[in-house]
């Protein structure tokens, strides 16, 4: 699955989207891939030197692809989820870096589904870099309703 129609299957997304290609899935797992660009903004500041991957980005990747996962599976139905709802995350557990990720490295991100309780799921996310493991984590996320123009924040009123 490539970029547009991942971009079709999360509606809800932001503006930073972590996930270049869907490689596999099945109902409980899910296979993604992603190239970091050399001129990807994080690594203006993460090290102008010795750029690497930040590991609140490599868990974005992985917090991505469950929520790719999750939309499948509410998409083919095993699941009560509907399309007003989004995946939050709510815990992340035993996060370990093994290996830096620099740019240009390209990297499969492999995450399960380990549990579902009523609106939440528990996940565990593995980043792999030229088939070694470089991050691992465990994590949540909750279904929760998606913003809509009534439940979006104010605008604040510039001062004239």
């Amino acid at each position: 699955m490539n970029q547009a129609e991942i971009l079709r299957r999360i509606p809800h997304r932001g503006p930073m989207l972590l996930v270049d290609e869907i490689i596999e899935e099945t109902e409980t797992t899910i296979v993604c891939k992603k190239t970091f660009a050399d001129n990807e903004f994080f690594f203006q500041g993460h090290f102008p030197d010795s750029p690497i991957v930040p590991g609140v980005i490599q868990c974005e990747c992985c917090l991505q692809s469950g929520a790719l996962l999750l939309a499948g599976i509410s998409a083919s139905g095993s699941t009560s989820n509907d399309d007003d709802e989004l995946p939050v995350a709510t815990r992340m557990d035993s996060v370990k870096f093994k290996r830096m990720i620099r740019p240009g490295d390209e990297i499969e991100m492999h995450v399960t589904l380990n549990e579902q309780v009523s609106n939440a799921s528990y996940l565990t996310g593995k980043i792999l870099l030229a088939g070694k493991l470089a991050m691992r984590l465990d994590f949540s996320v909750t279904m929760s309703p998606a913003p809509t123009s009534s439940n979006a924040p104010p605008k604040k009123e510039s001062a004239s």
